[in-house]
């Protein structure tokens, strides 16, 4: 049986992960058991188990806002961490899959294709394309730019006026579970939208909110991605 090994083990994403297998043996170690901001104990892990393909879902994540004041646990999580996790699958040859985000495009016209012009939305966006650099060295890669939200709405307002691809974690998880054996860029996430329209098939109850000029700095205007791609592989 294959086997996957996920950092961030105990996140939201990690557990959809979990959840939607069927067919691969997955570890998913606490903090405590491998942490990404120790090259050695990320090896050290990887060499007690026979390990086929490493997720790598562990990220400093939101509230957005975050990035702009806790700058160092940004750069330390989301670059120097995935650097680590480059060189530990690296030095073991084993796959690695990188969770990136549709933040690291412009976020102005949306629609964006996998070799589109980049130039993150935000600090969040920055730590994530940080990231992605180191697994364009180490090639045996795939890199997935989700756009994804969590199964439940955890806002009282969506915005009508901000376009997307919200895609659900657990839908994500399964699409992720499909795509081990592919390498490069695949963009991953629903249909274009606006953040409204996706909020309210998870809660009836959600009220509306436009965009202002602080949540357009943070946020971008249409952040929705090209999934052409996506849908000619699955």
């Amino acid at each position: 049986m294959k086997t996957i090994l996920i950092s961030g083990g105990k996140g939201e994403f990690a557990k959809a992960l979990i959840q939607a297998n069927k067919r691969y043996k997955i570890f998913a170690p606490t903090k405590n058991e491998m942490n990404i901001l120790s090259q050695s104990s990320i090896s050290n892990y990887i060499s007690k188990k026979k390990i086929d393909y490493f997720i790598h879902a562990a990220a400093f994540t939101t509230p957005m806002k975050q990035h702009r004041i806790q700058m160092k646990k940004s750069i330390e999580t989301n670059i120097i961490g995935s650097a680590n996790v480059a060189i530990s699958c690296m030095k073991k040859g084993v796959k690695l899959v990188y969770i990136s985000t549709n933040f690291v495009y412009p976020g102005k016209k949306g629609s964006y294709k996998e070799n589109d012009y980049l130039y993150p939305v935000n600090e969040y966006g920055w730590s994530k394309l940080g990231g992605e650099s180191a697994m364009h060295i180490y090639k045996n890669t795939l890199i997935l730019r989700i756009c994804m939200n969590n199964d439940y709405f955890p806002h009282k307002f969506a915005f009508t006026n901000y376009l997307t691809s919200f895609l659900k974690k657990t839908e994500a998880a399964k699409i992720t579970l499909k795509l081990l054996k592919k390498k490069g860029i695949i963009n991953v996430g629903g249909n274009k939208q606006t953040a409204y329209n996706f909020a309210k098939t998870l809660n009836s109850k959600i009220l509306k909110k436009k965009l202002n000029k602080k949540d357009t700095e943070l946020l971008g205007k249409d952040t929705s991605l090209n999934i052409h791609k996506l849908k000619n592989i699955i």
